[in-house]
């Protein structure tokens, strides 16, 4: 599936695996020039030699740990914005490692808080005046269904969920007039290397399979099936184009129907 993303410069986090790599492997497909962003290289350098190019296409990669905000802030973006501007920006980044809330130190807060808010905002910051500029923009945040029904056991997620959740749904108050929409996507249970590693953690605590745990996920699916990264990419690559300029503010659930809430 192809959107019109022609001629369009798109900044993907945490684009060297699960639903970044597809987004940018779908982003890549529907024409954008495509700059990648992550901590592991060799995932990198793997997505970058499977990204569809033609000779009119640009796609680079930059090493980087978003959680890492002064290296982000003072080498990392002033450098990327002296190579071009983006149009896209993907906001995509790890979640925070499971267990209760009140059990978490405050410094996982404050890690998770640095990693997804502030380095979303530092993002915005740095190539939100050549969209204003140009009167077009697209700022898309994957997040989760938890920001709308918590989920057991991810405290911190849940919590962090909300936080980008308020900051993307005030951007897109400030910034429609000036042609850039804000929007979050809100993954289901989607099969990705994080899904994975939460499916062994629950298998260990309930004593059982991961195939029972997986049977368990898909029975709480109404369309009986786990999401693929895909799924994600082609939403958002929707959110991206030209043709979704008056959808703004949106929370975009892709999750078969799991959530209980409207």
């Amino acid at each position: 599936m192809k959107f019109d993303l022609q001629n369009l410069n798109a900044l993907v986090c945490g684009g060297s695996q699960g639903i970044g790599e597809a987004i940018a492997k779908v982003f890549a497909e529907s024409g954008a020039n495509v700059t990648l962003l992550s901590r592991n290289e060799d995932n990198l350098k793997v997505t970058m030699e499977n990204l569809h190019s033609d000779p009119f296409q640009n796609h680079s990669y930059i090493v980087v740990d978003l959680a890492n905000i002064e290296k982000l802030q003072t080498e990392i973006l002033p450098e990327l914005k002296e190579q071009k501007s983006f149009d896209i920006i993907i906001n995509n980044s790890g979640g925070p490692k499971p267990g209760l809330l009140h059990q978490a130190h405050t410094s996982e807060l404050i890690n998770a808080f640095n990693q997804h808010v502030i380095a979303s905002h530092l993002i915005l910051q740095t190539f939100l005046p050549r969209m204003i500029e140009r009167n077009f923009g697209r700022i898309i945040n994957i997040i989760s269904v938890g920001l709308k029904q918590p989920i057991q056991n991810l405290g911190v997620s849940n919590t962090i969920r909300g936080a980008m959740g308020s900051w993307a749904k005030t951007l897109s108050k400030e910034l429609g007039q000036y042609g850039v929409t804000v929007n979050n996507i809100l993954p289901g249970y989607t099969m990705t290397p994080r899904l994975n590693s939460l499916i062994k953690l629950r298998a260990e605590d309930s004593n059982t399979t991961t195939e029972d745990i997986i049977s368990r996920m898909i029975e709480d699916v109404p369309v009986k099936k786990l999401g693929e990264p895909k799924d994600i990419a082609f939403a958002t690559a929707f959110l991206a184009s030209r043709e979704a300029s008056f959808v703004n503010g949106i929370n975009f659930p892709v999750d078969g129907g799991w959530l209980n809430t409207l």
